[in-house]
C-alpha cells in the first residue's frame, strides 16, 4: 500500500473522521468518536511517516524492524511510526489499521459505538 491507498483506508472505516492541524503540528490525524486511532506527519523531516496503536507485544517486535520506530510522545501509549508504508504487506498494514481503529472504538461509550455502527449500515 502506499500512502495514498493508506489514507483511503483509514477513512473508509467506519465512523471515521479526518483533521489536518497545519504549522507547528502538520499532522493528518485519523479518529472515531474523537478518539485518534492513526496519524501522518505532513512535513519535513519524515513526511508521511504513519503512526498507529499496537498491542505491547507487538509494539516490542514491530520496533525491533527496520523502518519502524517508536512514535515521537506517544510510545508509552504503544504507538509506532513506519517511516514508509509500502515496506509492509498490505494485509498485514491493514489488519495493523483495523486494530488500532478496534482499539479506539472500544474505549467509545457503547452508545456512541451502537450509533458509529447504525451509520455503517
Amino acid at each position: 500500500m502506499n500512502t495514498e491507498d493508506v489514507k483511503q483506508f483509514c477513512s473508509e472505516l467506519p465512523g471515521s473522521e479526518v483533521s489536518e492541524k497545519g504549522p507547528t503540528a502538520n499532522i493528518l490525524t485519523y479518529k472515531v468518536g474523537g478518539k485518534k486511532f492513526a496519524y501522518f506527519k505532513t512535513s519535513e523531516p519524515e513526511q508521511w511517516r504513519f503512526s498507529l496503536r499496537v498491542t505491547p507485544e507487538q509494539y516490542l517486535e514491530l520496533t525491533d524492524q527496520p523502518g519502524i520506530k517508536p512514535a515521537r510522545y506517544m510510545h508509552r501509549f504503544h504507538w509506532i511510526s513506519i517511516v514508509h508504508v509500502a515496506q509492509l504487506p498490505d494485509d498485514y498494514l491493514q489488519m495493523l489499521i483495523s486494530d488500532s481503529y478496534t482499539r479506539a472504538l472500544n474505549t467509545l461509550s457503547k452508545k456512541a459505538r451502537n450509533s458509529i455502527s447504525q451509520q455503517a449500515n
